[in-house]
């Protein structure tokens, strides 16, 4: 996960097991392909990401440095 420009606040595993989340002081949280290793996502937050959680294979939380808890739907083409 060396694609973010600031430390690592949290990583989280979805339930299938194919990708992990990372949130990340840049303001960032990515979806990562735990078998390319590729980024399918990123997504930029007001305050730096905190915390993260997956609720689901493509349903993710991510809590930021100004106290905001953000829920974020990962649409996929149908072939993922």
């Amino acid at each position: 996960m060396c694609d973010h420009a600031g430390p690592v606040y949290g990583v989280a595993v979805t339930p299938n097991g194919l990708w992990a989340v990372s949130a990340s002081a840049d303001h960032t949280l990515r979806i990562w392909d735990l078998e390319s290793g590729g980024i399918l996502a990123t997504f930029t937050c007001d305050g730096g990401a905190r915390c993260c959680a997956c609720a689901s294979d493509t349903l993710f939380v991510v809590g930021d440095a100004g106290g905001r808890v953000l829920f974020l739907e990962l649409m996929l083409p149908k072939d993922h």
